[in-house]
């Protein structure tokens, strides 16, 4: 059973709508006591950073989700500020983050000074590219994309990197660390590619 993670902020519908197509089961949670028995774990987020961990650090599932993430290593999955948070630290805010990636932080995306640069948010779709191969990658189309919505981005060693993005620079959008994802763009307003991650996921 997969566990969509209900602390305040996200598109937990919208998630849950996907896994609804997908005939997966799931159950969306909101305590930790909920939590015995998740096989997996989602961690939706749309908001900022301090905001979002004051919120998850108040809602009692924090020890929780590192005992089962860490500790029993259920395969979670954080998009957008859901993923920024699994890092150490964000220049948005002053709360800590999770830290499930060691030597990650998040800074605001770096824009050009050209007359016609783009203005933040990055918003809307976005083609990507394949930094490294990985089975929740399957079936995804990197020329189609994800639909992206943020204006800051997250900073980690190259190994934990799989997709890119370009937004007046390049960024990872799509990070890993063993059982943990991040996605940076919202698979749940990705059509078919997103449907194709959820899928993977729940396969995972």
């Amino acid at each position: 059973m997969i566990a969509i993670i209900d602390y305040g902020v996200g598109n937990v519908t919208a998630i849950a709508n996907q896994l609804q197509r997908l005939a997966v089961e799931f159950e969306v949670v909101s305590s930790a006591n909920q939590m015995e028995g998740v096989r997996k774990i989602i961690l939706p987020g749309v908001g900022a950073f301090d905001d979002t961990m004051r919120r998850l650090n108040g809602s009692g599932m924090r020890e929780m989700l590192d005992e089962k993430v860490l500790g029993e290593k259920v395969p979670c999955l954080g998009v957008c500020i859901g993923m920024q948070i699994m890092t150490e630290r964000s220049e948005e805010g002053r709360e800590p983050g999770l830290g499930w990636f060691p030597n990650s932080e998040v800074i605001r995306l770096q824009i050009p000074s050209e007359q016609d640069k783009p203005h933040l948010p990055h918003m809307g779709w976005n083609s990507v590219k394949t930094l490294q191969g990985h089975p929740i990658l399957e079936g995804i189309d990197f020329d189609l994309g994800f639909y992206f919505l943020h204006s800051y981005r997250a900073v980690c060693p190259i190994e934990n990197q799989l997709l890119s993005a370009n937004f007046g620079e390049e960024f990872p959008c799509a990070i890993s660390n063993a059982n943990i994802f991040g996605f940076q763009f919202h698979p749940e307003k990705s059509h078919i590619n997103g449907l194709n991650l959820f899928r993977n996921f729940a396969a995972y």
